[in-house]
């Protein structure tokens, strides 16, 4: 199983972070390792001391396909979820000042919680979608899928071109503005819609 994450796919998200606007779409990829077993809270990694959240819209793969043509894609996905890609924010700096690879602050042990998935239609419009996120019971990210650069049937078609897409692969569709940094004791939870579909604790 793959985990597939687009970076900078949302305007307001580039702009907070000073970074330039891509012609396509970024990519990067999270081991298996990076999702906490069930129930597991994350754990604050030793080697940073500015871990980020970043909230995506998740889609699941349902069928294996390569170079899928744009207009097919939908068929590729018939389930959507939320989940969070934690950043070690200073470790992915230093790496980015290099001109390095970022998988150190991004593929890290539990960096990738996800919520369960639900079939994508019990929403009326994929590319209309309301999610969020809170910590504390206080909203930090707020965003809608119509404001993505790259729409998911797009990222799918583009992804495929290089990579085969395989049952149980996981796309992180990209994370809306309002970044910031968690703490040991945070509570999280990340919502579609009005519905908490994500529920844990930082240790």
């Amino acid at each position: 199983m793959k985990i597939i994450c687009v970076g900078r796919n949302y305007v307001d998200h580039i702009k907070e972070l000073n970074n330039e606007q891509p012609e396509d779409p970024v990519i990067f990829m999270k081991p298996e390792t990076a999702i906490p077993l069930k129930h597991e809270p994350f754990f604050y990694p030793e080697f940073s001391s500015d871990v980020h959240h970043e909230v995506e819209i998740l889609v699941k793969i349902n069928r294996v396909g390569k170079n899928i043509d744009e207009k097919f894609a939908h068929k590729y996905y018939d389930e959507i979820g939320v989940g969070i890609d934690f950043t070690a924010r200073d470790v992915q700096s230093k790496l980015k000042a290099k001109g390095l690879p970022w998988e150190l602050a991004k593929g890290f042990n539990g960096s990738a919680p996800i919520s369960n998935f639900v079939p994508k239609t019990a929403f009326a419009d994929l590319q209309n979608l309301n999610f969020r996120l809170a910590i504390n019971g206080e909203t930090r990210q707020v965003g809608n899928t119509s404001l993505m650069l790259f729409k998911i049937d797009f990222l799918i078609s583009f992804v495929s071109r290089y990579f085969l897409l395989q049952q149980g692969d996981i796309i992180f569709t990209g994370t809306p503005k309002g970044v910031g940094p968690v703490q040991v004791g945070d509570r999280l939870t990340a919502f579609i819609e009005d519905t908490p579909m994500l529920t844990f604790d930082v240790k």
